[in-house]
């Protein structure tokens, strides 16, 4: 990995390795994202989809991995379409990636339209009033961008009604309507013999066929292993490009991505019968070896991974050996039973590991209590970030400072109409 001399201390006496070592002693933990292993998760799930064109969800700061640095290793690797949550997102990746497609899944409000345009984005919209809003926007300014259409077949959340959709048909039909895509979302696509995938199916073949000549997208991640009628002409992928197991009654066909080690800050022993932690809940059953690692709840390892006297919690790599968490999570330190460990195998300033060498994103989710997706959105910004692969060329990235007064403002909305007009026919 290349040393980035804005990131990293510089000295003549020092080693680019050294200079790197240097810099991460300031953390207590250490995130490496292997982008590499994201290409290589893209490209299968693109050849499981073929011919349908494979997408990439980056919303959520690339599913807590770097939005940027995603988007512009997958760019290299072909992707030429992205999802993300919000404007603000988007903004960050058009910044990353300039020639690529970017929809913005949280839909259009009023009054936004010049900040797509802006940084030529595409809303994603599923209401008739933001439908209407946004024709108003384009109607006014000769924008022709394009939007997506999103289509509720069962979720229950965002989109459309089919009467709604089936309503605009003339509209789309009309030709010059500016949609670029219709899609719609699966409820259960990671459950196989779910009987709700296949009514959606059906609402969403038979809706988006009316949409003459707009290309449609249904599957995520899990909807793509439903084979062949889900995949449209794109698909979506987000967390399997992250390492989730998108097949959960199967084996994992994804690379793991991320790989977390935290500091050993101190080592002591306990008596048998003392208690660990906040609350007293684990007691030493033995004499008993602890290291103390700079890590807990802030830094996104969830407090539900505790153990105490009647339940084992999770387990993290010291030394090659796994060794079980011992009391409750707190905020920044967990302690780790090392007993078994053979003497000095552990010292203070060590690292260890929490998630990788076997340990995967979906085995500490089900410590959590939660998925893979929450665990991976949450990891905090405590740590020092590594990427490598990807032909990245800083692989340090400290945490990005909080907003400040100083920074510019976001553009000015246009004036647009207190409500909006009807929708044309």
């Amino acid at each position: 990995m290349a040393s980035d001399p804005k990131m990293i201390p510089q000295s003549g006496l020092l080693s680019a390795e050294a200079n790197q070592a240097a810099a991460l002693a300031a953390y207590g933990g250490v995130l490496t994202v292997d982008l590499d292993a994201i290409i290589a998760n893209w490209r299968k799930l693109e050849k499981t989809a073929v011919p349908a064109e494979c997408s990439a969800v980056i919303k959520a700061d690339a599913y807590g991995c770097g939005a940027a640095q995603v988007a512009r290793a997958l760019s290299k690797a072909g992707c030429k379409t992205f999802f993300v949550a919000t404007i603000e997102e988007a903004r960050k990746v058009r910044e990353a990636v300039p020639e690529t497609t970017i929809y913005v899944l949280g839909g259009y409000f009023q009054n936004s339209g010049e900040h797509y345009a802006k940084i030529d984005c595409r809303p994603v919209i599923g209401d008739l009033n933001e439908l209407a809003e946004w024709d108003v926007f384009c109607r006014r300014t000769g924008w022709n961008g394009g939007a997506a259409i999103h289509i509720d077949t069962g979720m229950n959340r965002l989109g459309l009604t089919l009467s709604e959709a089936q309503a605009i048909i003339p509209r789309i039909n009309a030709g010059d309507h500016g949609i670029t895509l219709v899609m719609s979302h699966l409820v259960s696509a990671e459950q196989l013999n779910s009987q709700i995938n296949a009514r959606q199916l059906a609402a969403f073949r038979g809706i988006a066929s009316e949409f003459s000549g707009v290309p449609a997208a249904l599957a995520n991640s899990s909807g793509i292993f439903l084979g062949a009628p889900f995949q449209f002409d794109l698909v979506r992928p987000g967390a399997a490009l992250y390492g989730v197991n998108p097949t959960p009654e199967a084996d994992n066909p994804m690379q793991p991505v991320v790989d977390l080690k935290a500091r050993i800050v101190q080592i002591r022993n306990v008596e048998r019968g003392d208690t660990v932690g906040y609350g007293g809940t684990w007691s030493a059953r033995r004499p008993t070896k602890l290291a103390i690692i700079a890590v807990g709840y802030a830094d996104g390892y969830f407090r539900a991974a505790s153990s105490n006297d009647g339940t084992r919690g999770a387990e993290v790599i010291v030394a090659g050996k796994r060794c079980p968490v011992a009391g409750r999570v707190s905020m920044d330190l967990i302690a780790i039973d090392i007993t078994d460990l053979p003497p000095n195998a552990a010292r203070r300033g060590h690292m260890v590991t929490l998630l990788g060498e076997g340990i995967t994103v979906d085995e500490l989710a089900h410590h959590f209590g939660t998925i893979g997706y929450e665990v991976l959105t949450s990891l905090g910004h405590r740590y020092a970030r590594v990427y490598k692969g990807g032909n990245v060329v800083e692989p340090l990235v400290r945490p990005e400072p909080a907003p400040t007064a100083e920074q510019p403002p976001s553009p000015p909305p246009i004036e647009q109409p207190a409500g909006p007009p009807p929708l044309p026919s």
